[in-house]
């Protein structure tokens, strides 16, 4: 059994900066970073666009960031959230900057601003298009010299412990829930170890996997979400899916897609169909800095119209020099394929990207489960609303976990760790030698969600949906029970929760908002 002050479940802006924060608040305090593959790989790694926050107050204003979000967030944002991160936000940043992280500047030495859609201004702050990848640069940098952190690498957290889980469990009542810590399987040592601690904030990402197409790395399955549902935690909104309306077009397709920033619309970038025509403005005035749901419908649009595989970015008519000093990532992988894009339109598709809803905190990132804090994508915040606006997902990050540390030290002296904790329980459970079940429902979750709970949906494809997943839940689950632990059985049990839900929080939404449309309500 391993003792610790805090445990931080992920290794990406949300848990580095929290880790960062407690750990250099008391350093005769334990912190423990589990992350299930290497500590750099994370979602963070794979943001390209930026952090969005009022800078330049000669042409932006707190005011007007607010008032994009919640046009973006279609009418379901929390305004007193909004608020507080957009007014939080540069203070958050400026230790980033402190921390080590660099953003580009321009001819000046002034911060090289980008827009994106949505956004009234110019306020993304960025690197290159690999910011995700030099904030976790800088970070991992800063982890390494903090003595009282421990990161574990490869470590994969099962499942937090509960009241559910101690002897008394028969007596619990789900109003009255704690967390302890966690079950965490070391994938080298292929063992399960208890980690007891005071304070454990989940800060696991996303759950694009359960979509065929999307931009998340294979680690992106939900497991934050499925362990809170477990816990019974709150979950909400989690039937706002965003979907990246720019991810590169090739075959064989990738896993994860890659990812056209929308910062190259914000450059100038137009959208045609395969025939060439513009189409954008059919759809909104803004063309192609719409947000996100407005752009990706389209393009869904087109392409069921055109019966075509995907659409082209337009980039010859921009600025080269430019364009390559911006985003050279993007121009590197599209020379790899043979696209100039002095000459050449790039194919793209739409793409499950980022998930609005999750584990419901509140605004010091409290879950409804005591000593459980959760930060990042993972959470439900009232920021986002129905639709995140583009490069607000770094941003509230930072913010909440600015505000998860504060609410926690307050706690930590209070609290005490839990001995009656019990180790992991094999019993009656045998190595699995069916993969094939594993693998199958991975890809049976992923294909039942692209068809049926996609960009557009029908009640119909959700009762369809709903059947199909139960079914590979049950089987799923019989299978966890006879089977010693696996990584992969555990993304696959993540991964069908998670998608569960959104299928059955999408059939209990009765109106058309941001990233959620059901054909039936039009």
């Amino acid at each position: 059994m391993i003792q610790t002050d805090y445990l931080v479940i992920g290794s990406g802006i949300a848990g580095l900066t929290y880790a960062l924060r407690v750990a250099n608040h008391n350093k005769n305090c334990s912190v423990t970073v589990v992350t299930k593959a290497e500590k750099g790989e994370s979602n963070t790694k794979y943001a390209q666009g930026g952090i969005a926050t009022v800078h330049d107050l000669d042409i932006d204003s707190f005011e007007q960031h607010i008032q994009d979000t919640l046009v973006a967030g279609d009418g379901l944002c929390n305004e007193a959230v909004v608020r507080m991160v957009v007014e939080e936000g540069p203070a958050r940043l400026q230790e980033l900057i402190d921390w080590g992280v660099n953003f580009d500047e321009n001819h000046i030495g002034d911060f090289d601003l980008g827009k994106e859609g949505g956004h009234s201004q110019n306020r993304i702050l960025h690197h290159k298009d690999i910011t995700g990848y030099e904030i976790e640069r800088a970070l991992l940098i800063m982890i390494g010299k903090a003595e009282n952190i421990t990161v574990l690498e490869e470590h994969y957290a099962i499942d937090f412990i509960t009241e559910h889980h101690l002897e008394s469990r028969k007596t619990v009542r789900d109003t009255a829930i704690t967390c302890f810590g966690a079950y965490v399987l070391d994938k080298n040592q292929n063992e399960v170890k208890t980690i007891v601690s005071k304070i454990t904030l989940i800060a696991s990402g996303g759950s694009g996997q359960a979509y065929t197409t999307t931009t998340n790395p294979s680690i992106a399955t939900g497991d934050g979400i499925g362990m809170a549902y477990r816990a019974k935690a709150e979950i909400e909104d989690v039937e706002f899916i965003q979907f990246h309306p720019t991810a590169l077009y090739q075959l064989p397709q990738e896993s994860p897609a890659f990812l056209i920033s929308e910062a190259v619309r914000g450059f100038g970038a137009k959208l045609r169909t395969a025939k060439g025509e513009f189409f954008m403005r059919k759809y909104d005035d803004r063309g192609e800095l719409a947000s996100r749901d407005i752009v990706a419908r389209a393009i869904d649009t087109e392409l069921k119209a055109s019966g075509d595989n995907y659409v082209f970015l337009d980039c010859t008519h921009l600025d080269y020099k430019e364009f390559k000093k911006h985003f050279p990532n993007i121009l590197n992988k599209c020379a790899s394929l043979g696209i100039d894009v002095r000459k050449k339109w790039i194919p793209v598709v739409t793409a499950a990207h980022y998930i609005c809803g999750g584990v419901k905190v509140d605004m010091d990132g409290k879950t409804s489960i005591k000593n459980l804090y959760a930060c990042g994508e993972c959470t439900s915040t009232g920021l986002h609303g129905a639709n995140r606006l583009a490069s607000n997902s770094l941003l509230e990050a930072l913010v909440y976990s600015q505000r998860s540390f504060v609410s926690s030290v307050k706690e930590l002296d209070a609290l005490s760790f839990n001995t009656d904790v019990p180790e992991w329980d094999t019993t009656n459970t045998s190595q699995n030698k069916e993969n094939i079940l594993i693998t199958h429902g991975r890809s049976s979750v992923q294909k039942i969600m692209s068809d049926y709970v996609g960009i557009v949906r029908s009640n119909r494809r959700l009762k369809s949906a709903e059947k199909r997943l139960s079914f590979i839940y049950e089987e799923t689950e019989e299978l966890y029970k006879e089977s010693i632990i696996s990584v992969e059985l555990c993304e696959l049990r993540n991964l069908i929760t998670t998608a569960y839900l959104i299928c059955e929080f999408s059939m209990k939404r009765k109106e058309n908002k941001g990233g959620f449309f059901n054909k039936d309500f039009v």
